[in-house]
């Protein structure tokens, strides 16, 4: 097995490139269903109302994009535990018994649950990484980026739970195991109290929305991505979806590090002129 066996040779720079424009789109498309989601909860009127607006809408599409660095996160390594099973099936399909191959199956077979775990830990990593020192999402806390990674673990279940249903041939269900287990563990760890669990509970209830916006524009681009070949059903879906969220990737750092969005949404300088427009 080679890389190239998970790859689709017909699609080209061109179509890479119309597929990353399609990308743009939907990034662009759920920042101004952000936008308008915040003017409908809140009236935004006067100076420092607007002032408010403007950074708490820079701080919601920050937390739109952490969802998306941890999903891709998540995915990249959710991928590589699925094609390295199927490799592992092939080989045992195969009959092969010797050559690297054949150490290859030894080792899956009697540690894939430890490479599993080694994964997950990478897929934290490469987390950090990401939204550290390659997009760097400065208006977020901690606590933040701690819920909305919990978040991307739930939106990566969702996907490999639908792959499961529409009968994609590989094994999803370690996967979702071991990241549903994170998942528990950050909501019920062994010295909280029953007021950070609802704590935890509320930050994540309030943020269901980006989850829903984030779900919606990976699932229209896969859909378009297989629909016009771009993508192969003969990979497994999941390298697809692995695939579709690269070039969101893409099309996040790009609109991270062009400042279009604080371009555009301006936060006022000076938010201790008067106030009279508030009274």
């Amino acid at each position: 097995m080679t890389l190239e066996a998970y790859t689709n040779p017909e699609f080209t720079i061109v179509k890479k490139l119309i597929f990353l424009l399609a990308a743009f789109l939907g990034v662009i498309i759920c920042d101004i269903i952000i936008y308008g989601g915040m003017l409908v909860a809140g009236d935004g009127k006067g100076f420092v109302k607007r002032s408010r607006r403007a950074e708490k809408f820079h701080r919601l599409v920050q937390l739109f994009y952490e969802m998306i660095i941890s999903a891709t996160s998540v995915m990249s390594f959710a991928c590589a535990y699925v094609v390295l099973n199927h490799v592992y099936a092939l080989v045992q399909a195969a009959g092969i018994n010797g050559g690297e191959f054949a150490v290859f199956a030894n080792i899956w077979g009697e540690w894939k649950d430890f490479v599993l775990l080694l994964l997950i830990c990478l897929s934290c990593v490469f987390n950090t990484l990401l939204d550290k020192l390659i997009i760097p999402l400065n208006r977020l806390e901690k606590e933040d980026k701690a819920s909305i990674r919990m978040l991307g673990m739930f939106y990566v279940i969702l996907i490999l739970m639908f792959l499961n249903v529409i009968g994609d041939e590989s094994e999803y269900s370690p996967v979702m195991m071991y990241y549903l287990g994170l998942m528990v563990g950050r909501f019920v760890y062994f010295d909280a109290s029953f007021k950070d669990f609802l704590e935890a509970i509320k930050n994540t209830f309030l943020r269901l929305p980006l989850l829903i916006i984030g779900l919606s524009l990976s699932g229209l681009l896969c859909f378009f991505g297989f629909k016009a070949g771009f993508l192969l059903e003969r990979n497994y879906y999941i390298v697809g979806a692995f695939y579709t969220h690269l070039f969101l990737l893409v099309a996040v750092f790009v609109f991270r590090h062009s400042h279009i969005l604080e371009l555009i949404v301006r936060e006022p300088k000076d938010v201790t002129q008067s106030t009279d427009e508030e009274l």
